[in-house]
């Protein structure tokens, strides 16, 4: 290797290191409090439902951010969004350590939302400005970081709440979005922009389309299922997406292009990653609580929120080396089959896991293999959808993307929350251990419909995503590459 090629390559790992930092600010936050709202209840001397806001406040907040970050993120360059994007999560971050009552916690959390852009904007970065030989590589790992905040989230919070204080949860946040956002600072920015102005009446809809089903979701365990309150407010969001999609096609600078959204290849892959997002997150909800059941229930392993997020250590390093694999995949022969594959494997690993769930061991085993599944599904997932779209529309597209993972994600949690619920009763108030491999398998059907779905991901083909001879992208006109 050539000592110009030496620096390239030390440049594109340095970028890299920078955005999978930022990715992992986000996705960590996003379940490391879980382990302490019981905590924060006692301490705050607030009541349940009002702390289960500290988790429905933010998952509120990121659903509407999301898009709006993607969006800004083509507009204004993508480096200075995620720059702001890392400080309004790290402000969000230092008030919610500060906070004193329940609502303050509630309104930094809110403010901590704004990082839901992290991950599509990293993705963009990735998108617009490494060759081609490094993109699906770098492209999969920072989603396959995104994937394992989940049960890195739950370890973290675990050990902070066992060995700390529950402002360490908040505090670490601040501490990483800091360091990310400093290292954001050195990137060149990169890829083309698209003036225009912001969306309002595209921002007011879509916040009242997703903001009316989600909180619903996060009511089920309150209210029901068949309650005339969620199903009400299921229809009036779907109602309104509905009417945001009609306007978005009228307006003429829209907050997402639905002439991109309905190409075959991304619509095929965001239907796929609903599902996968569905599956996968019921697994990260599932697999701890198994753990910190009481070994008096007959199926518990009785330990604490460290030992459990402990449980999932294993299988979250699985998910990385599975993310550089699909990568690899991905340069030679294309995300799909990556995709297909980890789809086939994860719905394995939740069938298996359905069946044998009894010891430590088999929980476990079986997870790597679901998480290595995950892994190279959600590698190729950003590919496929990058491929697919002009290069001036990567943030909004990877945006689109990511939110409609996080829908899965929390329709996923929430069904599997039901279900084990119901299996609860006043002379068993624990869940069953049927109801634990009904709910694998509800996870097992989902990713597998996946699989059937991304068979059905058609080849993408936009001109200005065409490789060249060389088999290496240039970087857009007057801008810089990252190695």
């Amino acid at each position: 290797m050539s000592d110009t090629e030496e620096q390239e390559a030390s440049a594109g790992a340095g970028s890299v290191a920078v955005l999978a930092l930022a990715s992992a600010a986000y996705s960590l936050a996003q379940t490391a409090v879980l382990p302490g709202l019981g905590t924060l209840s006692h301490a705050l001397n607030a009541s349940t439902a009002d702390v289960s806001w500290v988790m429905s406040g933010y998952l509120l907040s990121a659903a509407i951010l999301t898009p709006v970050f993607g969006r800004l993120g083509d507009m204004l360059g993508k480096r200075r969004m995620l720059v702001a994007a890392l400080a309004i999560f790290a402000l969000g971050s230092v008030v919610a350590a500060l906070s004193t009552d329940i609502w303050m916690l509630v309104a930094a959390r809110v403010v901590q939302g704004a990082g839901g852009g992290i991950i599509p904007l990293c993705l963009g970065i990735i998108s617009d400005g490494f060759p081609a030989r490094r993109r699906p590589a770098a492209l999969g790992l920072v989603s396959a970081i995104a994937g394992i905040g989940a049960g890195g989230g739950l370890l973290m919070g675990g050990l902070l709440m066992d060995h700390a204080t529950w402002q360490w949860i908040f505090w670490s946040g601040a501490i990483t979005a800091g360091l990310a956002a400093l290292g954001a600072l050195r990137l060149p920015e990169s890829g083309t922009r698209t003036p225009g102005r912001i969306d309002v009446g595209g921002i007011l809809l879509l916040a009242v389309g997703l903001i009316a089903p989600l909180f619903a979701l996060t009511r089920t365990s309150t209210w029901g299922w068949g309650d005339a309150r969620t199903l009400g407010l299921i229809v009036a969001g779907l109602v309104v997406l509905t009417v945001f999609v009609f306007y978005e096609r009228r307006v003429a600078e829209p907050l997402v292009d639905m002439s991109v959204l309905g190409r075959p290849v991304v619509l095929v892959t965001n239907l796929t990653t609903l599902l996968f997002g569905f599956g996968m997150f019921g697994a990260f909800v599932l697999i701890p609580q198994l753990a910190q059941t009481p070994k008096a229930a007959g199926y518990g392993f009785g330990l604490d929120a460290t030992g459990a997020g402990l449980m999932l250590l294993p299988a979250c390093l699985m998910m990385l080396v599975a993310a550089g694999v699909a990568g690899r995949i991905g340069v030679r022969v294309g995300s799909k089959i990556p995709l297909s594959i980890g789809a086939l494997v994860a719905a394995a690993g939740l069938a298996v896991l359905a069946l044998q769930h009894g010891s430590q061991g088999a929980v476990i085993g079986w997870s790597m293999v679901l998480f290595a599944g995950i892994g190279l599904g959600m590698a190729g997932m950003p590919n496929l959808i990058v491929d697919a779209i002009p290069r001036d529309k990567t943030g909004e597209g990877t945006a689109v993307n990511a939110l409609v993972r996080s829908v899965g994600s929390s329709l996923g949690s929430q069904v599997v929350a039901t279900l084990l619920a119901g299996s609860v009763t006043v002379a068993h108030p624990l869940p069953t251990d049927g109801a634990y491999g009904d709910a694998f398998w509800l996870g097992a059907g989902a990713i597998a419909v996946a699989a059937i779905a991304s068979l059905l991901i058609p080849r993408a083909s936009v001109p200005d995503r065409a490789p060249l001879t060389a088999g290496e992208e240039p970087a857009p006109q007057g801008q810089e590459t990252f190695g």
